[in-house]
């Protein structure tokens, strides 16, 4: 698609925008649905102010920032290139991804849901400040950081959410148990 064609979509749907350098930024007032749409033009920007809808897509070009005050449906999505930020208000919904490139970034304040997804390459780091939920991995690469404020679910490898995993030491805390058994490969 490119950013004519996305340019004429929001006007049809009435979402406002701005032009910032070579970015295309997304300011509607509201949430923004774009169901429909199987593709973006590289460069765009959602700082709107509720959800984005993108539920059709199933790629994401590089340089597209989600930093929109809800949450972020893409939920069809099988790729996503680096350099991709979730810096949104809500959750992150990305349940049919299967892997990710390195040094994807998660800054949302909601949950991250992953549940497809069965491996984590290095550089990936997890900020937001709910859940993480990997219920399908298999391998977590060295490199990879969990900081977020909520629980990991990490099912395939620990049998459930790491919080409640009985290999837990009484006074460590978990997320750096969690930390230090990915840089000694545990999870490889």
């Amino acid at each position: 698609m490119t950013r004519e064609e996305f340019i004429k979509i929001l006007k049809e749907k009435g979402y406002s925008y701005k032009i910032e350098g070579d970015n295309l930024v997304v300011t509607h007032d509201w949430n923004v649905n774009l169901n429909s749409l199987v593709t973006l033009p590289s460069g765009v920007e959602f700082r709107n102010e509720g959800n984005v809808n993108l539920n059709s897509l199933v790629t994401l070009p590089s340089g597209v920032e989600f930093m929109n005050e809800g949450f972020v449906n893409l939920e069809l999505l099988k790729t996503l290139s680096p350099g991709v930020e979730f810096r949104n208000g809500g959750d992150v919904w990305l349940e049919s991804l299967v892997t990710l490139p390195s040094g994807v970034e998660f800054r949302n304040e909601g949950n991250v849901n992953l549940n497809s997804l069965v491996t984590l390459p290095s550089g990936v780091e997890f900020r937001n400040e709910g859940d993480v939920d990997l219920r399908s991995l298999k391998t977590i690469s060295h490199g990879v950081e969990f900081r977020n404020e909520g629980d990991v679910n990490l099912n395939s490898l620990v049998g459930g959410f790491f919080e409640d995993w009985r290999g837990n030491i009484e006074g460590i805390n978990n997320k750096k148990l969690l930390n230090f058994m990915i840089s000694k490969g545990v999870f490889i």
